[in-house]
């Protein structure tokens, strides 16, 4: 990666104690950075074109109107506003070419990027759980999975995952920081934590336990729903009832893996302190294309989903949707 010029970094070192900060970014190359420009923007109108067409959809379609799809209505405006704690901000840093960015501005991203990020985490374990009892008991799924239930099961999510990010920021942002430049294109946790000449073993654990009880939680919840959903899927006699039943899981299961298996190769993958080029792609993938590929998959892969939306573009004008929505 490209550093930025020494005077940039030492003028900017000389004023910071004020409460503004320096993301290095993707990189520092002009040429590069316009590249990066238009694929960012380009990612992010997909992104709020596809998680708002997937709500809209939803909220129009009075047969979605069933938990699994009120799950995915809530998933759809998490990757949106995951996606907007980030995207926005990273190509205007790229259309500038500079990664200035003010205290608050800071504090509030790193809330906006964990609240988001552990809700859609929650999230992905209580759709694994819906799937779970709609396959193994599929005859007491209506007195399970009630919309009251559903309405309490995305409440705690949210509020969860609002608390968590919350102590987080809070304890992020109450360290002594001797360097104001962050190794990042984002205002993570991490790498503001390497940046602070105070004490951050509280830190350390803190976000440790935080990876414990939501990601590991949540990945403990999928595991296991999935393992009793195999297990109910292999007893099938029928062909056609065993590749139904897979493939209202299949969906689900490709965003988990997406979603988990880039995040975990971030915070568990060894760092020197430097971003290395493969952690920026693990970044990039978890905070800009997963949002992106989300309502792309559910739409391609469900076919609910893909009726109710050529329904709906035949009923409406497509501008009317959006107007009555918002």
């Amino acid at each position: 990666m490209i550093q930025p010029s020494l005077l940039d970094v030492r003028n900017f070192r000389n004023n910071s104690r004020t409460s503004t900060f320096l993301l290095l970014g993707l990189t520092q190359d002009p040429h590069l950075q316009l590249v990066l420009f238009y694929i960012f923007l380009i990612m992010y109108l997909v992104t709020f074109v596809g998680n708002v067409g997937i709500y809209l959809v939803i909220h129009f379609s009075p047969n979605l109107h069933t938990p699994m799809y009120i799950f995915l209505s809530h998933l759809s405006f998490i990757d949106l506003c995951y996606a907007s704690s980030i995207i926005p901000n990273t190509i205007n840093n790229l259309l500038r070419q500079k990664g200035y960015i003010s205290g608050f501005g800071c504090a509030m991203q790193l809330f906006m990027f964990s609240s988001f990020g552990s809700t859609e985490c929650l999230l992905f374990g209580v759709m694994a759980y819906d799937r779970y009892v709609a396959i193994c008991n599929p005859l007491h799924y209506g007195t399970i999975m009630t919309i009251k239930t559903c309405t309490i099961l995305v409440v705690a999510s949210y509020f969860t995952a609002v608390i968590q990010a919350a102590i987080q920021t809070g304890f992020t942002f109450s360290l002594i920081f001797c360097d104001a430049t962050i190794n990042h294109f984002i205002c993570d946790a991490l790498p503001l934590i390497r940046l602070s000449c105070s004490s951050t073993v509280l830190n350390e654990l803190l976000i440790s336990i935080c990876a414990a009880l939501i990601g590991g939680g949540s990945l403990l919840i999928i595991l296991i729903s999935y393992i009793f959903i195999v297990t109910t899927v292999v007893k099938i006699p029928s062909s056609q009832g065993k590749k139904k039943a897979f493939s209202t899981c299949a969906s689900h299961l490709l965003c988990v893996t997406l979603f988990y298996g880039t995040v975990l190769f971030n915070y568990i993958h060894p760092s020197s302190g430097i971003l290395s080029r493969h952690e920026i792609v693990a970044s990039v993938l978890y905070t800009m294309v997963i949002p992106m590929l989300n309502p792309i998959i559910y739409s391609l892969r469900n076919k609910e989903v893909r009726r109710n939306m050529q329904q709906l573009l035949r009923q409406r004008n497509i501008v009317d949707l959006w107007l009555i929505t918002f």
